[in-house]
């Protein structure tokens, strides 16, 4: 067994829960079709009812694959979906998990982000996310700043977080693997301040320099830095104000993933935060547009109603 199915391997195995009665169904596009084959040769030493459907690569994040395989996702008990553009916050797989089926989406995943990350410790990252998730819970503020300038302010109150600890065994979960990060919307309309990124953004790769996001009333209405802000707020625009949306903050727990410009690894960064614009569908919110664009920022600090969470990308507190 070569790494990348052994990786595969362990994906439907340990955070999936696949069993020889389920039915596996794998979605990949052209772009992944390497990965997708690894999955299929994984799901059948698993399950003989394994089937592989190839989509088109699509435009942007967020955008619906063809029906008939949005209904072949609610007809199998496990779904994994390796493509290029993201599937998660698509109606696609939201129907599918109220179906009951357990969604594994895994956009631009590269074979080394799977042989790195999908061999961690998804215990220690699912009670340090489930933790994380619960202090957010508690919350009615968060404030996130950094050294390269970000000042803002998000309300919270009443807001459910979501633990994606990368653990999808029951019935109707989904996620992104590999994973680890606790995330919710922030109160539509509400967010106020400055978000300087230096990471990297989804559908952008690596910043080479950082981009600086003017935010009012839960919109972002100003970015700045160069070529890069340009691109961002392109990808955002074409979908109106409602693209501008402030959909997320989230916060990274896995400690094996590392900054590499690939938005699905980025994330879940152990010391980054990130914020998120466009459709907050997912997360409970209204805003159905069809893009939905992370953008990850290193050295955050993070108040939770005042209090020190994570100090420069160093958590106060011991949760793991």
């Amino acid at each position: 067994m070569n790494d990348l199915i052994k990786a595969a391997h362990t994906a439907l195995k340990t955070c999936l829960g696949l069993t020889p009665e389920e039915k596996l169904l794998i979605v990949c596009d052209t772009e992944k079709e390497n990965i997708g084959k690894a999955f299929f040769t994984a799901g059948n030493e698993i399950t003989e009812k394994t089937l592989l459907v190839q989509i088109p690569v699509a435009d942007v994040n967020g955008q619906e694959p063809p029906k008939e395989v949005a209904d072949l996702m609610r007809q199998h008990q496990v779904v994994v979906c390796p493509t290029y553009r993201s599937l998660t916050h698509t109606d696609a797989k939201r129907n599918a998990c109220k179906a009951g089926a357990r969604v594994a989406t895994m956009p631009n995943i590269s074979e080394s982000t799977m042989m790195r990350t999908l061999n961690a410790d998804y215990q220690l990252i699912a009670r340090r996310t489930k933790r994380l998730a619960a202090l957010l819970d508690e919350a009615k503020t968060v404030h996130l700043s950094s050294p390269l300038g970000t000042d803002l302010f998000m309300p919270i109150e009443g807001i459910k977080a979501i633990a994606s600890s990368g653990l999808l065994l029951e019935k109707g979960q989904g996620g992104n693997l590999p994973s680890g990060e606790a995330f919710l919307m922030p109160q539509e309309g509400k967010s106020e301040g400055v978000l300087v990124v230096d990471a990297s953004v989804a559908g952008i790769g690596m910043l080479r320099t950082p981009l600086k996001i003017t935010i009012k009333n839960g919109f972002a209405v100003k970015m700045e830095g160069g070529k890069e802000a340009d691109q961002l707020f392109a990808m955002l625009s074409r979908f109106g104000k409602d693209g501008m949306n402030v959909a997320e903050f989230g916060i990274g727990t896995n400690h094996a993933a590392q900054i590499i410009g690939n938005i699905l690894e980025d994330e879940k960064v152990m010391g980054t935060a990130h914020v998120a614009f466009g459709n907050n569908i997912s997360m409970g919110g209204t805003f159905a547009v069809g893009i939905h664009v992370d953008a990850v920022l290193t050295k955050p600090s993070i108040y939770l109603d005042g209090h020190p969470l994570m100090l420069e990308g160093k958590l106060v507190l011991d949760i793991d």
